[in-house]
């Protein structure tokens, strides 16, 4: 196997698996779509690197920090849904964008692109994906706690504010690592598709949680492979795979 092709692999199983992680937390507090406008959020990001010559990952993570931060700031301040705030701060930042997006340009910045990844992009996204993981797996069972009820999460003595400061950053490590492989286009998909798999297979909390890490992370190996084999996009390939994978967990599906 060419030594780029498996690096494309690890890396995008490593993305996929921590993505899919993320997203039976998202489903659970029924935000999975958000991840769809968080996609978009970075585009100005991607627009700057492709303009200016630096790693797309980079411009995208710096663009939805700052964008996380600013809705996380909004919803204490109006208490208005994330949802909404996400709409209005996404919308704003896909405007900017077009008016600096060179048009030869779009198609990566929509969908992706990993024919110039280098091992140290590829080690870098590695290592960021566990950083996320860590990240959801400390405040996942007290997220899953707010999502039923901040009241009681309260008189639990979590600090939900906090709670979910850090949860949007791991949102926002997993986004800006998905627009290398899937663009901003796609990127809802990679957490919801593995997310709603496990939940047809799964029996328990466990499951679900480590079942879309799998579904995730097994998504991207089949994904490279079908970029390899048959030459489709990366990004695109790896959805697809992903959508396979919900259809036999479909079939297969627990009553």
């Amino acid at each position: 196997m060419d030594d780029k092709i498996l690096l494309a692999m690890i890396m995008t199983s490593s993305i996929g698996a921590v993505a899919g992680y993320l997203g039976t937390l998202m489903l659970s507090k029924r935000m999975a779509l958000v991840g769809g406008p968080l996609g978009h959020l970075t585009l100005p990001g991607i627009t700057l690197a492709l303009l200016y010559g630096f790693d797309v990952s980079i411009g995208a993570f710096l663009v939805l920090i700052l964008g996380i931060l600013l809705i996380w700031y909004f919803e204490r301040k109006t208490r208005l849904p994330m949802e909404a705030l996400t709409a209005i701060v996404f919308t704003s930042s896909v405007a900017l964008t077009f008016l600096f997006l060179p048009a030869e340009e779009v198609e990566i910045a929509l969908i992706g692109n990993i024919s110039q990844l280098s091992v140290e992009a590829a080690l870098l996204s590695v290592v960021l994906s566990l950083i996320a993981f860590v990240m959801v797996e400390r405040v996942y069972k007290k997220m899953v706690l707010a999502a039923i009820s901040e009241d009681i999460a309260r008189s639990e003595k979590i600090n939900v504010g906090r709670v979910n400061l850090i949860y949007l950053l791991a949102v926002a490590v997993v986004i800006g690592l998905g627009v290398r492989i899937v663009g901003s286009l796609l990127t809802a998909a990679i957490v919801a598709i593995p997310a709603a798999t496990s939940k047809n297979l799964s029996v328990n909390m466990k499951q679900y949680a480590y079942g879309g890490a799998i579904a995730g992370g097994l998504a991207g190996v089949m994904g490279i492979m079908a970029y390899q084999m048959m030459g489709i996009p990366a990004g695109l390939a790896v959805i697809l795979c992903s959508s396979l994978l919900f259809l036999i967990s479909v079939v297969f599906q627990r009553e």
